[in-house]
């Protein structure tokens, strides 16, 4: 099943509650949530009270992203503030099954994320238990940068390994997306599209619905 996670960095944040419905309303089936830190990733975003405020307007699937260092020590806080899928970072632990095991004793679904310079074999040690991989498209830490065309064969080799292991694992990716490149990575094998600008910046509930348009097609 291909979802469509609009990612709130990019929104109006004078107009937040609004373009969370519109989005949800035009089909969005995700609310993406970034969260940095200022150490894993140079930018500082929001945190736990964002998570909680947009738990109150929607019962749409919150999916956090931690683009933090230890992420461990903030598991329990974001699953109490109402997320229900976490991702953090590969490169953000040193024991990353803990992680996935702490999100998963929290009852959510548990995402692992990888930087564009992290080898797709990275990810095989953890695909017996984790729900999905991200593959940053991206640098992570800044909205509004350019795809890295060198991700595609990433996402290629990121759903391969999955394929081997006969389990259902959703591959996210999260960089640069708009309605243009959006074939090339669901046809890699992605099927979790993350777009901050892409949705956020104009008229929402069209760009929803022009995003919508093409996964459905495939």
């Amino acid at each position: 099943m291909n979802i469509l996670s609009p990612s709130i960095l990019a929104a109006d944040f004078a107009r937040l509650g609004e373009q969370i419905k519109a989005a949800e309303k035009a089909g969005a089936e995700y609310v993406h949530i970034d969260v940095m830190d200022g150490l894993f990733v140079p930018s500082i975003s929001f945190g736990m009270p964002i998570v909680r405020s947009v738990r109150q307007i929607t019962d749409t699937v919150l999916d956090v992203h931690l683009m933090i260092q230890q992420p461990e020590r903030y598991i329990e806080e974001f699953a109490e503030c109402g997320a229900d899928i976490i991702t953090f970072h590969l490169e953000a632990t040193q024991n990353p099954q803990a992680v996935i095991d702490l999100i998963h004793q929290k009852g959510l679904k548990a995402g692992m994320s990888i930087k564009p310079t992290t080898p797709a074999d990275e990810v095989k040690p953890y695909l017996d238990t984790v729900d999905m991989i991200l593959v940053m498209t991206v640098e992570p830490g800044f909205g509004g940068q350019l795809y890295i065309e060198a991700s595609t064969q990433k996402i290629k080799d990121v759903r391969e390994l999955i394929q081997q292991t006969g389990r259902e694992i959703d591959v996210q990716v999260d960089g640069g997306i708009h309605v243009g490149n959006l074939k090339k990575v669901l046809d890699a094998g992605a099927n979790v599209i993350v777009a901050g600008s892409a949705i956020y910046k104009g008229d929402v509930a069209q760009n929803v619905a022009d995003f919508k348009t093409v996964m459905k097609a495939e």
